[in-house]
């Protein structure tokens, strides 16, 4: 659990990175040069976030666009700031990197693709759902979605997103898309969706539920519970003819259908 342990006035050459601890996004040169101003005007007025891994070992967690400008004024005013001020935290290597994501994303700057990998290290020490959504300040289905679509998602995908070019919506979209196709055409699959992104290509029907699947899968439902019933509405049905006929106009439209056959017939889609 990470821990405030104590606020400290410590030498500035204590403070180093660790390797598996970084910014999560490039240094900012005009939030540096800003956060060289401020400072040199009125200092340091938020300490800087250590990681203490052994007693006086300290690695930065937060802060590293004001320690980068700390070593400019250093570099023009040798003398200046040779101790700063810190918070000191405690708390195991995953938990650490977290809290990093953490401190940038609530500076209000931050894209779902920088959660990416800290969602999935943090899976993979065996954190649940649970907990990440509630350490991140993030509903439990966003961190599935993440868990879901991120570890088979196309590079170029991804870079797209990161670059702001796609939106989450249809990144989930492609990836589902990817999710549903015969083994082997996966690339194919992609191929198809980025042309119809940059406009070279008629959209193709997006098939999140196919007729055989649907077959498939409610009859391994009845087999399992024989005097299985449901219960819906014209709606319902509406949603669901509208996914197997793959002909959803957008995301969002494709979204809703989805989210009311999940909810009706729940053994139908995954």
């Amino acid at each position: 659990m990470v821990t405030t342990k104590r606020y400290d006035y410590v030498p500035i050459e204590h403070v180093l990175e660790h390797p598996l601890v970084a910014n999560h996004r490039e240094l900012n040169e005009s939030k540096v040069a800003h956060y060289q101003d401020d400072i040199l005007k009125n200092g340091l007025l938020e300490p800087l976030v250590v990681w203490e891994r052994r007693p006086r070992e300290y690695f930065l967690v937060g802060g590293f666009h004001r320690l980068n400008a700390i070593k400019r004024i250093r570099k023009a005013r040798p003398g200046y700031y040779d101790r700063v001020d810190v918070r000191v935290v405690t708390g195991e290597i995953e938990e650490i990197r977290a809290l990093n994501l953490k401190l940038n994303a609530d500076r209000l700057d931050a894209k779902i693709s920088d959660y990416f990998d800290t969602i999935l290290f943090l899976n993979n020490a065996n954190w649940s759902v649970e907990r990440i959504a509630a350490f991140l300040d993030k509903k439990e289905a966003w961190v599935e979605e993440i868990l879901r679509y991120v570890p088979g998602m196309d590079s170029r995908v991804r870079a797209l997103l990161h670059e702001g070019k796609l939106s989450w919506g249809k990144a989930k979209g492609i990836c589902r898309r990817v999710l549903q196709c015969e083994p082997g055409d996966e690339r194919k699959v992609v191929d198809a969706a980025l042309r119809e992104l940059e406009g070279g290509g008629k959209p193709e029907p997006r098939y999140v539920l196919t007729p055989k699947v649907a077959q498939k899968r409610l009859r391994q439902h009845l087999e399992r519970d024989p005097k299985a019933t449901y219960a819906v509405s014209a709606q319902d049905l509406y949603s669901l003819l509208t996914l197997l006929a793959g002909k959803v106009d957008g995301d969002d439209e494709r979204e809703r259908h989805l989210e009311r056959v999940r909810e009706i017939f729940p053994s139908l889609v995954e």
